[in-house]
This record gives structure tokens, sequence and C-alpha cells, in this order.
């Protein structure tokens, strides 16, 4: 099919070139049609942009959604890593296209769901109650999970999961504290409204509730501000965004 030649056009020529130095004249050069034909499909780079990225975003909030439902904390903690890093690799080229123009990664709405899909991915893979070290050494996994993936992009899928998974593996069965030294005191984590079976925030609103985050939204209020006036996650204000 002709847009997905076009997809599979720009997702190269934007990781080889850079997203602002591929002109559609060449995206059109590349799949052999006319500057016309592009036009037809696709209104503009933008939109091809749009399309190259949405999967990639909806794939990691649902993994990481599906994550939160799991059964106790070392569970839940595994899916999120794992969940994580399969999408990833699905999704290679795209992650390359974007870190070789790194002004596409502070672009919203973009930039505004990798930040919540990173803060949500860092929050379950640290556990309920972690301390600073706890959250520290989640960050550091989830950092590692990703970079491999665009850095060794030309390596088999099997083996670079098996060897990131391994690498997240070593750092958490290291003790987040030094031997020796007074570990830091935890808090128990707010738990909200029922969730399921494990209890923690709701991850469905009501409709009324979903009417609300949306107006707030539209107001100018920002996910992380939404998601906390309504216990809920980043990822759950985003679903809820992205069905209006």
């Amino acid at each position: 099919m002709t847009p997905q030649r076009i997809l599979d056009a720009a997702r190269s020529l934007f990781a080889a070139r850079g997203y602002r130095a591929t002109s559609m004249q060449a995206i059109a050069d590349q799949v052999g049609i006319t500057k016309a034909a592009l036009y037809y499909h696709f209104d503009s780079k933008e939109e091809i942009l749009h399309r190259l990225t949405l999967p990639l975003l909806d794939e990691l909030e649902a993994v990481l959604a599906r994550a939160e439902s799991g059964e106790g904390a070392e569970e839940v903690r595994w899916r999120a890593i794992e969940g994580y890093v399969d999408v990833h690799l699905r999704h290679r080229h795209t992650l390359t296209m974007l870190v070789k123009d790194m002004t596409l990664l502070v672009q919203a709405p973009v930039a505004d769901r990798f930040r919540a899909a990173i803060a949500l991915a860092n929050e379950l893979v640290a556990g309920p109650g972690g301390g600073l070290a706890q959250r520290v050494r989640a960050s550091q996994v989830v950092a590692g999970l990703g970079d491999p993936v665009v850095l060794f992009r030309d390596e088999p899928a099997d083996r670079l999961r098996e060897l990131i998974l391994d690498g997240a593996r070593a750092l958490l069965s290291e003790p987040a504290t030094p031997p020796g030294l007074p570990g830091e005191p935890t808090a128990p984590r707010p738990r909200g409204r029922p969730r399921g079976r494990n209890g923690g925030r709701p991850a469905v609103l009501s409709e009324e509730q979903a009417a609300q985050v949306r107006s707030l939204h539209a107001e100018g209020h920002g996910a992380e501000e939404i998601a906390a006036r309504f216990d809920v996650s980043r990822a759950t204000v985003y679903r809820c965004l992205k069905t209006s």
C-alpha cells in the first residue's frame, strides 16, 4: 500500500538525515511517486511524523497500563520492564528517528506523552513505598532499557532483549544503599480508590470525571496536575484525552 510505503520511506530518511533536513520531495523521490501524489495521502510532513510516532506511544502507554494490574510489586515491575523493552524493540527505527533530531522529543504532544510514560515506568519499577535510593535505582534501570535499543539497533532483537533484561536484573539485584550505611526510611505509598486485586489508583474514570479532565486540559492544566486531582496515573489522563 502506498501510504505504508511512504511511512517506511519517511522513517528511513528521518533516521538517516533528520526530520528537519528531509523534504516532502525527498520522501516522494524515495517512494518513486510525485510530490502531488504524496500530498494526496498526507497533508504535511507533520502528519507523517504523527503517524510514525503514534503506534510507539500508544503501545508504550498500553503495556504500562497492563503492568499496573499485575499481582504484587515484583510482577508489576517485570511486566513494566519487559513490556517497555519489547515496545522499544518493535519501534527501534522510530526511536532512532526521534533521537536523530532531539528537538522532536521536546515538542508537544510527543514530549508530554513520553515524559508521562517514563515517569509511570519509573514508578512501577521502583515499587510502592520506595525511598530515594530505590527510586534512583529504578530511574537508572528505565533509562538503560531504551538507550541500547538505539545504540545497537542493528543487532538481532532477541539477543539484544536478552542482554538488556540481564542488565536490568543485575542493577536490581544489587542493594540500592551500600552495605553498612543506614538506608533511607520509606513512607507508605498513598493509596486511593480500589483499582482491582492489588488496590491502588483507579485505572478508569467515570464519564463525568472524563469530561472534567478534558475541560481542565483545555483550560491549560497539565497532565500531572490533573492526575493528582483525580488520584489517577498520568497514563489514565492521557488515555482519557486521547479518546476525546
